[in-house]
């Protein structure tokens, strides 16, 4: 049986057991086997991974590894992924609603369901060219995947922050241009258009409002206004 040694740095030590953190891994291989299909024995999903060298030579995913290869790992950056603003779409699985919220909020498109099935999460984002966020890392490992993110934190605002980061996101932000709900583009409205569905004090104090043209939600900005411009002003 072959073997190969492995090390991987920066950011993807998060992802191994502790025992395996900052050290060479030694794994057995049969030299059938890629080199992406042994890192991700390791619980280390393709779509955090920016470059493999092999014994010192650049090599992709389908390179077989073989006795005695040095395999070095190293993350994906924005760097080796640019990505336009066009391009920063998401779908999150069922485990991130209020993630999903908080993007929605900074004007992302994303798409969120608490009954989505894996298989449905993995073939939208390929077809829609959607970046799948997920706490399952086995999830992220699906060939159909091509651009993913583990979330690390289990804290929401914590996730925001990881995202905002990971895609450079602080500075292409257009918040509150989305319904937080269920992420349709809100649209301006006349005070007179909506005034038999506020309450008095609404009525009496605020002028400007936006309304959902799918799910019919009314935003204006109130308590909860100045609530989300803290979230965004901490985040970035």
């Amino acid at each position: 049986m072959n073997q190969g040694r492995f090390r991987l740095y920066a950011e993807l030590n998060d992802l191994l057991p502790v025992d395996r953190k900052e050290t060479e891994i030694c794994l057995p291989s049969n030299g059938d086997q890629s080199v992406k299909h042994l890192i991700e024995s390791l619980g280390v999903p393709h779509t955090e991974v920016g470059q493999i060298i092999v014994n010192g030579v650049p090599v992709d995913f389908g390179y077989r590894v073989q006795d005695g290869d040095l395999v070095a790992v190293y993350p994906l950056s924005n760097q080796d992924s640019p990505i336009s603003i066009d391009q920063l779409r998401f779908i999150l699985d069922n485990h991130l609603g209020r993630l999903a919220a908080y993007l929605r909020m900074l004007g992302f498109d994303t798409l969120y369901r608490n009954d989505y099935q894996d298989e449905e999460l993995a073939s939208v984002s390929s077809r829609e060219s959607r970046i799948l966020l997920t706490r399952d890392k086995r999830l992220l490992m699906r060939n159909q995947v091509t651009r993913g993110y583990w979330v690390r934190s289990k804290a929401p605002r914590k996730q925001l922050e990881e995202v905002v980061r990971r895609y450079q996101l602080a500075e292409v932000i257009q918040p509150f241009q989305r319904c937080v709900r269920c992420n349709a583009k809100l649209v301006q409205v006349h005070k007179e258009d909506v005034l038999h569905r506020l309450e008095p004090l609404t009525r009496r104090y605020f002028d400007e409002f936006a309304l959902c043209p799918d799910c019919d939600q009314i935003y204006w900005k109130g308590s909860h206004y100045a609530r989300m411009l803290q979230i965004i002003q901490s985040v970035l």
